[in-house]
């Protein structure tokens, strides 16, 4: 009941504690009402005060006035009942009523204008200085597009004063006008400050990162552009109070081709359609969801379904026409209402923005829109002739040459054969059943690569039958064998799992086979029979490829055999690999095929690193890329390049296996290789150059990884590559732009599942990193979700005893202490299953932490009892569980310093050097929590106990041995406590 101004008084405290949004405004004006009914003007200041701070950052500035009218009434009839503070405020809020006049058009500019000057008088009859009043002056001519330069001079050259704006927000407006006079480069110095984080306030850095975004990707500065998107989107997300922002973050979307992503935001965003108390915001999310539907419908997606206003579905071309005509008006009436263009044009130029990026950037996050731009075009793909014939031949030649623009080209001859091109055998390259064969072959090989064998297998044998009746024998042999190697696995039998040793022998029956043909057939000299001069080579040349290819197929047979057996590959498959890739590069050898002498050595390379054996492993690989040389083939050079970056990777040699990958994927885009691992190789590449410092290019190579993962729908490995993209980015310290990417992981894609165990981690990594930015409530959220979805996993009790223990801490970190208390139960019970000695103590010792900051002395009883259950799980813990050392000195510290809280300094003190005693076994690895247990025991006493020489002489043992451990940051806080104790004498 809010009967009497303390009932009041309490609620407005309760309601201050609220995150801000419709409910705390709604309860802000009811109590602003309640306090209107009592005779103490006081309550009903601090009411609305409460109310106007609802208003403006929920962006109600229709109301915001309103409510400051009555405040300055009640300040002109009775200013004693204004504290200091709040009569400190009424000039300082008297200039948030300037910009919420400006934000709405049916306010004249007159009354604006007179609003700033009875400002001004205000401010100068209370001797104020009048730089915040030159600052509003200048916001309006800012709007308005008249005389701005000079009314910024007005303002930026007068020093600031206790009401000014803060310095971040007044550093976001001094770039705004930079960048407004087309100055990308002076504005994004103005905000430095502001977004490398030195300069923070309420409102920043999320407002000054929005601004930034195209000023970063137009100075080529993506990575950082990046960077700040998925930072300060996470600050202005659902925000009535931050709409332009958001617009400003839909219009890099659509600038930086991630229109997938800006439809995400508007789904996310969908109840800001009805956010009307500030137009000109709304003018600006207006403006860049225009942007952003517009792109899309030229791109022809003007019929995908988006999130629009509430109420009715929309498409993307009707609700371009719905927010095209509101913002059109709205543009409209602030120029009529200024008597300038200054709003339209802006809009404008908004509007006719292209693209920044040839490529869609990179952020690493999971959409449900897949990517709207082609991929690029190779940069040395060889022309696909116009005729008909011509395009056969090429491909035919490209083909034999193995270039991977073969299966382009054949795409085109059969999209033209079925759109009814001249029939082949009018244009001299061969019968009609040739061409059929290789257009099988060809659906054989785009079978193979979504993975259905079955209908690759019906593809191949067809091929091979109309081979065989060509007369083509050694092109129905090479496609029998890869019929034998590509075809589907055989079931596993009685005896065991298919190990592939019957498939080896299918291959080897074959090659006897050749070797009948190969005396029938000789590789060199005519044979009527086959159609000389249709192929890609000439005829002993074609025989030759095939004959090699067989070979291939029977090495890499052999290969797949050891595969299937490891990690203990039996003797006899580990022969044949030698004995047929032996074969494979001795046949090269003689017949001039170097690249199938680089196949054979990696087979052996890969086997060589998976057994130990890296020496042989990168020894072949190096041979391997001088045959890739030899055979003037440079396009396969991109595979034995990736092995062996992966092999020194796991040698530490970073920068080279970096520069590998580098070039394995120039290559590979080069020639339009689109069978390359491009999604493996960028994984690779992120983590060699994470090892390298290279923080940012280890962002944006995992970042491509994932787009690559996504694009072909391998949603598993999309989802693993953003956990290793979060962990660089916690590591580098940015554990906002972390989250970012483990809330794209689980924000679900329609018709998308992942592994529960993918999902499990990244929700707990979530949670983690919720938690290390304070946002606790949504922490312990996602820690009981990832509770319940544990709760079943019977075969890994351990992952329950982790979560519920992190679980309980943070539920406690949010002021949950009735849920807390009942999983920091549930997590010694699963302890006691499930032994984790050391995720319980630190969970004990939070708890205790924690309990007395929340009760003071009254939960001291609670947190000792916490602590000695911390000493009894390290009693009762095996020497391999934990490190006692380390426990049991952070337990005494933490003792130590909750009973100095409780003024208990002797009982204190002897926790203290109990922690330092138990931190001297730990050696050097124990120096740092060592010194600060020094300092604790200093603390109690020099200033609990009044023992000041004590405490100057332990400290200075302390230094002396800090500065031998080359602890600097420990000497340095030692040293400035020594110094306050002698200071005092």
């Amino acid at each position: 009941m809010l009967d009497t101004p303390e009932a009041v008084v309490e609620a407005l405290r309760e309601n201050s504690g609220r995150p801000h949004g419709l409910q705390r405004t709604v309860t802000a004006e009811e109590l602003v009402e309640a306090a209107g009914a009592f005779e103490k003007p006081d309550v009903l200041v601090t009411a609305l005060m409460e109310l106007m701070t609802a208003y403006d950052v929920t962006g109600e500035h229709r109301k915001s006035p309103v409510a400051f009218a009555r405040l300055l009434k009640l300040w002109e009839s009775d200013p004693d009942e204004f504290s200091e503070w709040e009569a400190a405020q009424i000039h300082h809020r008297s200039l948030w009523v300037t910009l919420s006049l400006l934000q709405v058009p049916e306010v004249p500019l007159a009354t604006v204008d007179a609003w700033v000057a009875q400002t001004r008088e205000r401010f100068t009859a209370a001797g104020h200085g009048l730089q915040p009043v030159a600052a509003a002056r200048y916001r309006i001519a800012a709007h308005t597009g008249t005389g701005a330069d000079d009314a910024y001079d007005l303002w930026a050259t007068r020093p600031r004063t206790e009401h000014s704006d803060c310095g971040p927000c007044e550093l976001r407006r001094i770039g705004a006008h930079r960048l407004l006079s087309g100055d990308d480069t002076a504005a994004l110095d103005s905000w430095r400050p502001v977004l490398d984080g030195s300069a923070e306030c309420t409102e920043e850095p999320a407002m000054t990162r929005a601004l930034a975004l195209l000023p970063l990707l137009r100075a080529g500065r993506a990575d950082e552009a990046r960077s700040h998107h998925l930072s300060g989107y996470r600050q202005v997300r659902g925000n009535t109070g931050m709409l332009d922002e958001i617009g400003l973050h839909l219009e890099f979307c659509a600038l930086s081709r991630n229109e997938g992503r800006g439809l995400e935001i508007l789904a996310e965003n969908r109840p800001l359609f009805e956010a009307v108390g500030a137009p000109l915001a709304r003018l600006g999310f207006l403006t860049g969801t225009e942007l952003l539907l517009a792109r899309l419908a030229a791109d022809g997606h003007g019929d995908t379904p988006v999130a629009g206003p509430p109420g009715r579905n929309w498409t993307v071309a009707a609700l371009l026409t719905e927010v095209r005509t509101e913002a059109d008006r709205l543009a409209a009436a602030f120029d009529a209402r200024n008597g300038t263009t200054a709003v339209g044009d802006r809009r404008r130029t908004r509007l006719d923005r292209s693209p920044l990026l040839d490529e869609p950037l990179p952020l690493g996050l999971r959409t449900s829109v897949a990517r709207t731009t082609a991929p690029p075009v190779p940069v040395e793909a060889p022309a696909a002739p116009a005729d008909f014939a011509g395009l056969v031949r090429e491909a035919r030649r490209q083909d034999a040459l193995g270039h991977p623009a073969a299966g382009g080209l054949w795409a085109l001859v059969a999209e033209r054969l079925a759109a009814g091109a001249n029939t082949p055998h009018d244009d001299g390259i061969g019968p009609a059943e040739l061409l059929e064969a290789e257009l099988a072959e060809q659906s054989a090989n785009r079978l193979l690569r979504d993975d259905e064998a079955a209908g690759a297998v019906v593809e191949l044998e067809r091929a091979a039958e109309l081979y065989e009746d060509l007369g083509l024998h050694w092109q129905a042999l090479s496609t029998r064998a890869r019929v034998i190697t590509w075809g589907p696995r055989d079931a596993d039998g009685p005896e065991g799992p298919d190990d592939g040793s019957a498939r080896v022998e299918a291959m080897e029956q074959l090659v006897q086979e050749a070797a009948v043909v190969l005396d029938r057939v000789p590789l060199t000299g005519g044979n009527p029979a086959e159609a000389e001069g249709f192929l890609g080579a000439d005829a002993a040349v074609e025989r030759t490829l095939c004959y090699g290819g067989v070979l291939f197929c029977l090495a890499f047979t052999a290969y797949r055999s050891v595969m299937l057996q490891f990690p203990e590959p039996g003797e006899a498959a580990v022969a044949k690999l030698e004995e047929h890739t032996g074969t494979l590069r001795a046949e090269a050898e003689r017949l001039s095929l170097p690249h199938q002498i680089a196949n054979a050595r990696q087979f052996l390379a890969d086997v060589a690193g998976r057994t130990g054996d890296t020496a042989r492993a990168e020894k072949e690989l190096r041979a391997a890329l001088e045959d890739v040389a030899a055979s003037e083939r440079p396009w396969r050079g991109g595979r034995p390049r990736l092995q062996l970056a992966q092999g020194l990777m796991g040698d530490g040699r970073h920068e080279e296996a970096a520069e590998l990958v580098h070039r394995a994927i120039t290559d590979a885009s080069r020639y339009g290789d689109d069978e390359f691992a491009f999604a493996g190789a960028y994984t690779l590449l992120g983590h060699a150059v994470s090892h390298l410092g290279d923080h940012g290019g280890a962002v944006r190579h995992l970042a491509e990884a994932a787009a690559r993962h996504d694009r072909d729908a391998e949603h598993d490995e999309a989802a693993a590559v953003r956990l290793q993209l979060a962990d660089v980015l916690t590591e580098s310290g940015r554990p906002d732009e972390a989250v970012a990417v483990m809330e794209s992981v689980l924000s679900g894609a329609e018709g998308v599942t992942l592994d529960e165990r993918v999902l499990a981690q990244a929700r707990l990594n979530l949670a983690r990193g919720l938690r290390e930015l304070g946002e606790f409530r949504p922490a312990a959220e996602e820690f009981l979700l990832l509770a319940d979805a544990v709760a079943g996993w019977e075969d890994d009790r351990p992952i329950q005893t982790l979560v519920a223990g992190e679980a309980a801490v943070t539920l406690a970190l949010a002021d949950r202490w009735d849920a807390a208390a009942t999983v920091y139960e549930r997590a010694l019970a699963a302890h006691a299953e499930a032994p984790n000695p050391p995720l319980m103590t630190e969970m004990l010792r939070e708890f205790a932490r924690l309990t007395v900051e929340s009760r003071g002395d009254e939960g001291l009883t609670d947190a000792l009892a916490h602590l000695a259950r911390a000493d009894d799980i390290v009693a009762a813990a095996g020497a391999d569980d934990l490190t006692a050392w380390y426990e049991r000195g952070s337990t005494h510290y933490r003792r130590a310093r909750i009973l100095a809280g409780a003024e208990r300094f002797p009982e204190a003190l002897t926790e203290a050097e109990s922690a330092i005693a138990a931190h001297e076994e730990g050696g050097e690895a124990a120096e740092a929590p060592r010194a600060e247990a020094v300092r604790i025991a200093a603390l109690i006493e020099g200033n609990g106990l009044e023992r000041r020489d004590d405490a100057i002489a332990r400290l200075t043992t302390a230094i002396a041995r800090c500065r031998k451990a080359d602890l600097d940051q420990a000497v340095r806080i030692l040293e400035e406590l020594r110094q306050s104790y002698m200071d005092r004498g």
